[in-house]
């Protein structure tokens, strides 16, 4: 169903979490914070909200799942990467619509970057050739 969120589309095992530490590129928003690296199949997410973000659980779950929600409705638009998306405190003091809109942002800047590292891959220098 499209409209799930399913396993496959989840970092699971602490070796792609560390993966991501050790080799990744990065994007930001005031809120949030990207790591990421291609990878051969379809985009998949880890979050991390950790307790210096919030005491509370239930801010925490909240932005978990305003996190889930926008990637679950843009992961067909999103490239083949691992993600490991990383929530500010600041990001507490966000309502919904706000923390949706930070994150469609930072989708976007996901998706620039990612084209503008291909694009640059092209030549050793960044520069492409014309055919």
């Amino acid at each position: 169903m499209a409209l799930r969120h399913p396993r496959t589309a989840r970092l699971l095992r602490p070796a792609d979490f560390a993966a991501l530490r050790e080799r990744s590129q990065r994007v930001s928003t005031r809120h949030f914070t990207v790591q990421y690296r291609p990878t051969q199949l379809a985009a998949r997410l880890g979050m991390a909200v950790s307790r210096k973000v919030s005491k509370r659980a239930v801010e925490r779950n909240r932005i978990r799942r305003q996190i889930r929600e926008t990637f679950r409705l843009m992961r067909a638009q999103l490239p083949n990467v691992d993600i490991l998306l990383i929530a500010r405190p600041s990001a507490t003091t966000l309502a919904n619509p706000a923390l949706r809109e930070d994150l469609a942002l930072l989708w976007q800047r996901l998706i620039a970057a990612h084209v503008a590292a291909t694009l640059n891959a092209g030549e050793p220098d960044g520069t492409m050739r014309a055919s």
